[in-house]
């Protein structure tokens, strides 16, 4: 971080009456699929056998906010992300992602790069590539396919810096992005 001030979280209904409006609650009327994708076996990896993931840091319209997931395998939040399949390209993917974990709609300006894998391997769990994208929130909607296992909620940079401190690439994935520091 760089010594920004802490500021406040910002709830949604705060957010959505200041920024947007119009958005639905309803599968039929967006479009979107209220069934997440599972399972690898449409799942890209690279030559070196590492899995290859899509993610966005969803940032409020003003830049002041990212919006950001409960993970469902160990306590604590994250950047919405995941694996990138082979019938999408990753933009695609990430915007899936976004939809799925958080229940947002959101138009990628960004291309926020490739980040690798920076905690240990586990002897479990194959490393990962991670392929970052900044979107710009259109919509939150109350039903999305993840409801039932992720919260979601609005923080500042500092906020999501701390958040996130044992999670080194999705920092750099924030710090990539645009999002106003103070």
């Amino acid at each position: 971080p760089r010594g920004e001030k802490t500021g406040g979280s910002l709830s949604w209904s705060t957010f959505h009456s200041h920024k947007m409006s119009g958005s639905s609650n309803t599968s039929e009327s967006n479009g979107l699929s209220m069934e997440s994708r599972v399972g690898r076996t449409n799942q890209r990896y690279n030559t070196k056998g590492v899995r290859l993931v899509a993610g966005v840091v969803p940032l409020s319209p003003d830049l002041k906010y990212v919006l950001m997931v409960q993970s469902t395998r160990r306590k604590g939040w994250v950047l919405p992300k995941g694996g990138w399949e082979s019938d999408e390209t990753c933009e695609e993917a990430a915007t899936r992602e976004a939809w799925e974990e958080a229940g947002v709609t959101v138009n990628i300006g960004v291309d926020l790069g490739i980040i690798e894998e920076q905690r240990a391997l586990k002897m479990s769990k194959n490393q990962s590539e991670y392929h970052f994208f900044q979107g710009i929130v259109q919509s939150q909607h109350e039903e999305w396919p993840e409801r039932h296992k992720r919260e979601r909620h609005w923080f500042t940079f500092r906020q999501a810096w701390e958040e996130l401190k044992t999670r080194p690439e999705l920092q750099e994935a924030l710090d990539r992005s645009s999002i106003k520091r103070n």
